[in-house]
């Protein structure tokens, strides 16, 4: 059995916490749900899954991320929740372009 100093000890203890952090940051930013109505700040941002206001949705806002034409996308306003494209919230400004 080889013996391990306390610098080499030090090395491996911080890569391996290192990788158990990313590894949980990673795994966390996956693990999107839908959001839902009674979230509050949804409520706050009288969030609704299809917009009633002509021209006005979450596809074409500029907080909206994610890949262009899916039906369900994360926000800036909404940490690790998915909202409608067809959505729409007072938080709601023009993408620009």
């Amino acid at each position: 059995m080889s013996k391990l100093n306390r610098r080499d000890f030090m090395k491996l203890s911080g890569s391996a916490l290192i990788g158990v952090t990313l590894g949980g940051v990673a795994l966390h930013a996956n693990a999107q749900e839908r959001v839902t109505l009674d979230n509050p700040t949804a409520a706050a941002l009288k969030y609704v899954h299809t917009s009633e206001i002509e021209g006005k949705n979450c596809a074409n806002c500029q907080y909206l991320q994610g890949e262009a034409g899916s039906e369900w996308r994360p926000c800036t306003f909404f940490p690790n929740k998915l909202v409608s494209s067809k959505g729409w919230c007072a938080g709601w400004l023009k993408k620009q372009g």
